[in-house]
């Protein structure tokens, strides 16, 4: 297929930015989004122009870097990452908008490549179990309620992508928090310090300058990995919660 995408170039981060448009013939459906952007900067290079910066490892679905907003939809129009998103998904003669995330906390790099180190920062304010738990015991060996585990297992399959961030008119990471907080705050290993957890997580998303949640619902639509939205209520229990006994 031959397709025309119009891509945010940005020289840096207090450089002006602006969309430009490309063409881009003979593309495979079967390519993924990111094996087309790779052809166009190949022919960008060959042609002495500058190619265009995004992010991206392990193009399997799990590392969360691919952060690209294509036709106002974070990851585009299939519930999945960006590296997972084929051109099949799109059609012949097709004008294609490509962005990166945006919102204050992700500050843009260059081009289509952000600053999503603000995530981060919120995992090291409470997002792990510091209490010493030993070897690791026989997977039997700790009796959990299937209803726990089952709730522990969806909200870990968080990539920390952002992508909740990005669609959200508050830009808002509550959903990411708030996978963070339930996984390990229905695990035994996490009961020591679960108050503690939510309210020092939230403190940094607020430091970091991250808006508030209005439960608008848009967060769960684009999420690759189909976070619940339950997620966000859990977080608020263990909130609240904590609040009554003084955050100890």
């Amino acid at each position: 297929m031959n397709i025309t995408v119009k891509v945010w170039r940005q020289d840096g981060p207090e450089a002006e930015g602006r969309m430009v448009p490309y063409e881009v013939e003979d593309v495979s459906e079967h390519m993924s989004f990111l094996e087309m952007l790779d052809v166009l900067n190949e022919r960008l290079t060959m042609r002495g122009e500058e190619p265009i910066t995004f992010d991206h490892d392990c193009r399997e679905g799990i590392c969360g870097s691919c952060d690209l907003v294509i036709d106002g939809v974070p990851h585009g129009p299939q519930q999945t990452t960006t590296c997972q998103l084929h051109m099949r998904s799109f059609n012949d003669g097709d004008t294609i908008d490509v962005e990166p995330f945006r919102a204050g906390p992700f500050p843009i790099i260059k081009d289509l490549m952000v600053d999503r180190s603000a995530l981060d920062r919120i995992i090291q304010a409470g997002g792990f179990i510091s209490a010493p738990t030993g070897t690791a015991p026989d997977a039997h060996a700790a009796p959990v309620a299937k209803n726990d585990a089952d709730h522990a297992f969806d909200a870990a399959t968080c990539i920390g992508c952002g992508a909740c961030v990005a669609v959200c008119p508050n830009g808002s990471s509550m959903l990411f928090t708030s996978a963070k907080v339930t996984h390990l705050g229905l695990l035994p290993q996490g009961q020591p310090e679960r108050k503690s957890r939510v309210v020092n997580m939230l403190n940094q998303q607020d430091a970091e300058g991250f808006g508030g949640c209005t439960n608008i619902g848009d967060c769960t639509a684009v999420c690759p990995k189909g976070i619940p939205f339950e997620t966000i209520s859990r977080l608020n229990r263990d909130l609240l919660g904590s609040l009554a006994r003084g955050g100890d």
